[in-house]
């Protein structure tokens, strides 16, 4: 792809109006000394150059704990559960003041929002928090969000701010997500292993190839691009087109909403999917799975057809009505995701029946569809 292509390509993100933009740790850390104020000041002057170009902003920022660390004296992030969330209790208004302290000369007024994936898994919850950020960026204030850490554990371990940045880029319908790390993007092998990497700057989010690349089982997915890349996907239901740069590099921000080559682009050309759509792809955690014959994996992945009990081949785990569950190929591969209408012994008994069979095996008229297509989405 040319340099003209790919300049044409970026050229709708100096037209898009809202972003989010995320900070990870890495780039705030000052040699494990807590937060760099520096680096926090180049990034809030750029917050702001960016907002006074008339575009709405969302903050979100790892860092809590690198500062709690800091502040608490502690040489080394902790591996215990209760020490990391004091870390985190004792840094989340360091790490907010420090933002406040650079943007408030630029007259911006900021608001702490603190998630969990367990705001998004109700539905109640999801649309609560959509409001909130809305109703923010509509009183032109920039909301700073981070992962609830003082509370949960799973984001502890997982420290995984990459995918709450895409669910926040659903929730407000950004155009662009932009993920700040300490690399220069997305490379087209191991840098460590090949001095012949390069760097890809445009590609589309959806491309497979891209998935060995940064896969989970690769060098450069320990390196955390592997989480980056399904944060894009995952931004890509919303019609939100993701950039992974260095934030090191003067004036970042501002180049890439510029439609700078900087960084990998990760364009989508899929249409948005529905709001509902949107929170059934953000329920992270399936309480089981279905594996799936070939012509109900068209059906559900491909057609956006309703899952029938016919289709399915075997069921794992122990779920209840209303519960997420995985929809697999043969090979193991997530093909979709859905609400189920029946419990996981329930969906066991009816594996490969068809629906007319369901009164006779169950001993009372269910629904037809083991997920109704309302319910479904594919991965």
């Amino acid at each position: 792809m040319t340099d003209a292509v790919q300049q044409t390509d970026r050229q709708r993100l100096a037209d898009a109006r809202r972003w989010v933009v995320k900070v990870g740790s890495a780039l705030l850390t000052n040699d494990g000394r807590g937060l760099d104020a520096s680096v926090v000041k180049m990034l809030a002057d750029q917050l702001a150059t960016l907002r006074s170009g008339g575009c709405d902003v969302v903050l979100v920022s790892s860092g809590a704990i690198v500062a709690g660390l800091a502040r608490l004296n502690l040489a080394e992030r902790p591996h215990e559960v209760h020490l990391s969330q004091a870390a985190a209790a004792v840094g989340q208004s360091a790490l907010v003041r420090a933002y406040e302290e650079h943007l408030s000369p630029h007259g911006v007024t900021t608001a702490q929002i603190l998630l969990s994936h367990a705001d998004v898994r109700a539905r109640d919850r999801y649309l609560n928090a959509r409001s909130t950020l809305s109703t923010l960026l509509a009183m032109n204030v920039l909301p700073i969000v981070n992962e609830n850490d003082t509370v949960v554990t799973d984001e502890i371990r997982l420290g995984d701010n990459d995918t709450l940045a895409a669910l926040v880029a659903n929730l407000v319908d950004a155009d662009a997500l932009l993920i700040l790390t300490d690399q220069d993007g997305l490379m087209d092998s191991d840098p460590r292993q090949s001095a012949d990497a390069a760097l890809i700057q445009t590609a589309d989010v959806h491309d497979s190839s891209l998935d060995a690349i940064a896969g989970a089982g690769s060098a450069l997915g320990r390196g955390g691009m592997a989480t980056k890349l399904s944060a894009a996907r995952l931004a890509a239901r919303s019609g939100t087109a993701t950039v992974i740069a260095n934030g090191r590099l003067p004036d970042a921000i501002t180049q890439v909403a510029g439609g700078a080559l900087l960084g990998t682009f990760l364009q989508t050309q899929r249409q948005p999917q529905s709001a509902r759509k949107q929170w059934l792809a953000s329920l992270l955690h399936a309480q089981g799975s279905l594996v799936l014959d070939d012509g109900a994996v068209r059906g559900v992945s491909d057609q956006g057809r309703s899952l029938l009990p016919i289709g399915v081949v075997s069921v794992a785990g122990d779920f209840q009505r209303g519960d997420l569950v995985s929809c697999l190929d043969g090979a193991g591969r997530e093909r979709a995701r859905g609400l189920v209408n029946y419990s996981s012994e329930e969906a066991k008994a009816l594996a490969g029946k068809g629906s007319a069979d369901i009164e006779s095996v169950l001993g009372y008229r269910g629904e037809e569809e083991l997920i109704h297509r309302d319910n479904l989405v594919g991965s």
